[in-house]
Parts: structure tokens; sequence; C-alpha cells
């Protein structure tokens, strides 16, 4: 697997990461075996990048994770990200929330610290623009603080944003040079903003893109049942990409899957980092690493979007 240095982190990181969130459903469901085996031939093929979180199945996506370190003995040998959200209420004095949240998310991986704590709230310029969004005030002022105690205590080596919301506000919290990394929606049908892209290269922040496949739309797969409820990226939304997903596939030469092209795409030009991608099976790791290791497009242009994903 191809390695790429994050950002001004300096972490020589796979440039495809094993996103362990709720789709697809194999890391926040009840099947050890089968997250094992992602697991398993996941760090056998050179990805060393896992993304979780405390919200992943309540929990159980950590907790499958450090089950898997723990019987392989790898935790020494792959970098874990994880995330806290905070709630209007947590605001006031964000710390202890924060301090909770990761104190259980290391409990449940079973590791002293992680290699990078994300705010999992999105950024508008109002509170609650958007599910669960904050403001740069917001982020910037207290909870920022509680990051960065959290940090010196040597629970977390980076610190990280969720980059949803506006452009202009994230725009705002990244040009601040506080924050190591952003994870940001970009993929084939929806590219990340250019300017956010371009104000992450200007202070060297680590990019992770995720949602590479657009929740299973560009793949045709049907709606998760995650995508039946969340608040964050709904049901309208995977309709619209899924359309335009037909269509793009529609399009393709011979010999070019829609997976093929959503990965390359993610990992094409001057922006991301490293894909966040849910793999389910181990051949599906294999399908990704192959693909890397087949070479990475120059260039995909995307289709214009047909509605507004808000």
């Amino acid at each position: 697997m191809r390695t790429v240095v994050l950002g001004r982190t300096g972490l020589a990181v796979s440039v495809v990461g094993l996103g362990a969130g709720p789709v697809p459903a194999v890391m926040t469901g009840d099947d050890p075996a089968a997250q094992r085996a992602v697991i398993a031939r996941a760090i056998d093929v050179g990805i060393n990048w896992i993304d979780t979180a405390a919200g992943y199945g309540d929990g159980r996506s950590e907790a499958a994770i450090g089950r898997a370190l723990r019987d392989f003995g790898a935790a020494g040998r792959v970098h874990v990200a994880t995330k806290v959200r905070l709630t209007a209420a947590d605001l006031a004095d964000p710390e202890p929330a924060v301090r909770r949240s990761l104190a259980g998310s290391l409990e449940r991986l079973g590791l002293p610290a992680v290699t990078l704590l994300q705010l999992h709230n999105g950024v508008t310029g109002g509170r609650g623009d958007i599910a669960a969004s904050l403001t740069p005030t917001d982020v910037l002022g207290g909870v920022l603080a509680a990051l960065e105690r959290v940090r010196a205590d040597g629970l977390t080596r980076f610190v990280g944003l969720t980059g949803t919301g506006t452009p202009e506000a994230l725009a705002e919290v990244i040009g601040s040079g506080a924050f190591d990394t952003v994870q940001i929606p970009h993929h084939v049908l929806s590219p990340a903003d250019g300017a956010v892209l371009a104000r992450c290269a200007a202070h060297d922040v680590g990019v992770f893109a995720i949602r590479v496949f657009a929740g299973g739309a560009i793949l045709g797969r049907p709606p998760s049942p995650h995508t039946l409820k969340t608040p964050y990226f709904p049901l309208a939304l995977y309709e619209d990409d899924r359309r335009r997903a037909d269509a793009l596939a529609a399009t393709l030469g011979p010999g070019m899957t829609m997976k093929e092209l959503a990965l390359r795409y993610a990992l094409s030009g001057t922006g991301p980092h490293v894909a966040l991608v849910g793999l389910a099976t181990p051949d599906e790791v294999d399908e990704a690493a192959a693909i890397v290791q087949a070479g990475i497009a120059a260039s995909i242009q995307p289709p214009p979007r047909t509605c507004d994903p808000a």
C-alpha cells in the first residue's frame, strides 16, 4: 500500500484508511469474526490508519477494533483515530465532556492514547444551522482549549476537525492553524469546496476524504439502515447521488468500475491525502489495494450536482 505524509503531522500514512463507521455496518455490528477478518486483511495489505468514533454503533466500532488489535498484537503498528461529538449543553464547559468521551473510547480500544482525536461536529456560521453544528467561536474557544489539554496530557498526538458545514466557517477554523487534520466529504459526484482545500494546503493540514462512495450510492447499493435515520447525510442526499451515479456509470468505458473511478478520484489531484473507505470483507480490502497499486488517475471531472444536499 502506498503511503503519503499526512500534512504537518509528519506521519507516513497509507493512502487508503479503513473507515469503521456505520456504512457498511460490519464494524458497528455483532460479528467479531467478520470484523477480525477485515482488520487482519487491512493490516496485511499495509493499511495503517483506522478511523472510528465513540458514536459509531454506540461504541461497538471501537470495541471491535480494540479486540482485533489485541488479538493481532497490532496496537503499535496501526494508527487509530476517534472522535468526540459535543452537545450545546457541553459548550459551557467542554473539557469534562471531551474527557469522558475519550476515556470511554480508550477503554474500548484498549489503548493508552490515540493518534488523532477529532471534533465530530460540523462548523457553521450559526450554532445548529445543520445537525449538531458549532460556530467558529465555539470551536476556537473552549472546545479547542479542551482538546489541547487532553493532548498535553498525552491522550492524543494530534487534534482534528470534521469538515462539514459551510465553507466560510470551515475556512475560518482551518485558517486559525489550530487543527492538524480535517476529514471532509469528497467524492466524484460532489468534490470538497476548493477554497477549503486550498486553506488546508496553505496551513499544511492533513486531509482525509470521507464518503468516497457516497454512502454506497456510487456503488449501486441500497441505502443502509444508518442512511434511513441519520440527520447528517440524509436519504434525500443518498437518492440524488444514486441517480447521478447511475447516469455516470452508463458513460464508463470498458474495464472501469464505479468503485475504481470513485477511489481514483478521491486520491487524484492535490486535495485529500487519504481516502477513508468502509470495507466489509477481505475481498473488498484486496480490491481497494489493487486499485491503489494500479495507479491514481491524474484528473477526473465530476458531473454537476442537481440538488442542494442540505
